[in-house]
């Protein structure tokens, strides 16, 4: 039988306001257009209860006891990777027998829901006591400091990717805890590898990395596209230079050419592409390219340097305006990966 749709407690309430009035059930519901067995009904739950409201039903009794509900809880939030076919069975195996569905309601009341794990960089003991260094080091930085930076970094883009991906079962906002993430090693290749650089006065220059790129390549760009972005962006003197510490960045040969520009470099703990904004950028370009389902190399280049153009300077002026926030995650976060 199906369902019949509830009475408004407006309709409840003139049911009794009528029935006090003094006339009856069959009379009140052809006035209202309600069956003389509902009135009834609600007439007689006023009686008994003074009031029109519903009254909490009791539905059937849980499956799963509070103490099943207790140990489940404990193993996904021990193991988030536990899947519901592991929790069925060790309910069976306590004498409990209940479904997938079961599990999934009972883990979603406690706050908890099956994701994808999020991947992230490797961090080892080393890059975590960097990274909590750095954000209390800079925590208290004026503002203008960030503002002076010129952040860069490469990426790649690829024209059809794909992404596997793995579940976990854990609580809001807890996406990016250890235990709920997949490491991963960054490595380079792609379809189109790009590298740019950005400040509070918006996007510098992108440009493509056709070959594998060394060191004397990485400094060659920097040579072509560095001054010159900085030039157009209007950034005063004295200006910071930001970079990863990738092999190619950190090599001698680089650190002395840099060191004879008298380009400014901003020490970086290794594993953080957290607590650098550019990497919001490059997020922001691959949706803007992926929107405009470019078919081939070409187009797919093309759009990029469009759409990196069109970035708007307020984007790269909040990104480093909020930049406090993100060392306050660092370290909230005891140093691992944030959400940023």
């Amino acid at each position: 039988m199906a369902k019949t749709r509830e009475l408004s407690k407006d309709t409840r309430n003139k049911i009794i306001d009528l029935h006090q009035a003094g006339k009856s059930e069959s009379a009140i519901g052809k006035q209202l257009g309600v069956k003389k067995s509902t009135v009834g009904s609600i007439i007689r739950k006023w009686k008994t209860y003074k009031t029109t409201d519903n009254l909490p039903r009791s539905g059937a009794p849980r499956k799963i006891s509070r103490r099943g509900v207790k140990m489940i809880t404990r193993t996904v939030s021990k193991n988030p990777r536990t899947t519901r076919g592991d929790l069925v069975n060790d309910l069976q195996r306590a004498g409990t027998k209940v479904t997938k569905a079961t599990i999934s309601n009972t883990l979603r009341r406690q706050g908890l829901k099956s994701c994808s794990a999020r991947r992230v960089p490797l961090l080892k003991p080393v890059h975590v006591k960097a990274r909590l260094k750095f954000a209390r080091e800079h925590l208290d930085d004026p503002d203008d400091d960030w503002e002076n930076i010129i952040w860069s970094d490469e990426t790649k883009i690829e024209l059809f990717g794909k992404n596997s991906t793995r579940r976990v079962c854990r609580r809001e906002n807890a996406e990016l805890h250890p235990k709920n993430t997949i490491p991963t090693v960054k490595h380079g290749g792609g379809n189109i590898m790009l590298w740019g650089c950005f400040s509070a006065k918006g996007p510098g220059r992108l440009i493509r990395v056709k070959e594998r790129m060394n060191g004397a390549m990485y400094r060659q760009i920097l040579s072509e596209n560095l001054l010159p972005s900085a030039r157009a962006l209007k950034i005063k003197r004295g200006w910071v230079f930001q970079h990863y510490n990738d092999p190619k960045h950190t090599a001698r040969v680089t650190k002395e050419w840099l060191r004879k520009k008298h380009f400014k470099v901003l020490e970086w703990p290794s594993q953080s592409p957290d607590l650098n904004p550019i990497e919001n950028l490059w997020r922001e370009l691959k949706v803007r390219v992926a929107q405009q389902q470019p078919q081939n190399i070409t187009a797919l280049e093309e759009i990029c340097m469009e759409e990196w153009a069109k970035i708007p300077a307020t984007v790269c002026e909040n990104l480093v305006k909020t930049y406090r926030k993100r060392l306050i995650s660092v370290i909230a976060n005891k140093g691992y990966i944030t959400k940023y």
